[in-house]
């Protein structure tokens, strides 16, 4: 339950922002990655939701870390992203336009939910 309250809260965050990045006021130069990159990031963990979903459902040890695979490669994404948006302060636009507060709640959930996930799959009994 508390990997759905966590995944739930990073998917809202997640789906702010990226409206925010599809809006084209989020785009300076510095931050700038290709589409692949910025969709790439919520298709795998959407991918890794149903995943985690049917792993629930069916028990299937396996499907979990599948789940937690396709949330690894989600997450080493959201981190490229995050320090090249890090890194935009240094270059006169601190934060790059996206909310701090946003990034922040996104990325720690997104945290919570890479371990959550992790520490069930790990699990002798998965659920």
């Amino acid at each position: 339950m508390v990997t759905g309250v966590t995944w739930t809260i990073a998917a809202l965050a997640g789906v702010y922002l990226l409206s925010r990045w599809l809006s084209g006021g989020e785009r300076p130069k510095v931050t700038r990655f290709p589409a692949a990159v910025v969709f790439s990031h919520p298709m795998l963990a959407v991918s890794a939701l149903v995943c985690w979903a049917a792993a629930l459902i069916t028990g299937n040890r396996a499907l979990a870390w599948v789940a937690f695979g396709e949330l690894a490669a989600a997450a080493l994404l959201g981190f490229a992203m995050f320090t090249r948006w890090l890194g935009a302060g240094r270059h006169g636009r601190a934060g790059a336009g996206f909310p701090v507060l946003a990034v922040t709640l996104h990325g720690l959930a997104g945290v919570a939910t890479f371990a959550l996930v992790f520490l069930a799959a790990s699990a002798a009994r998965v659920f």
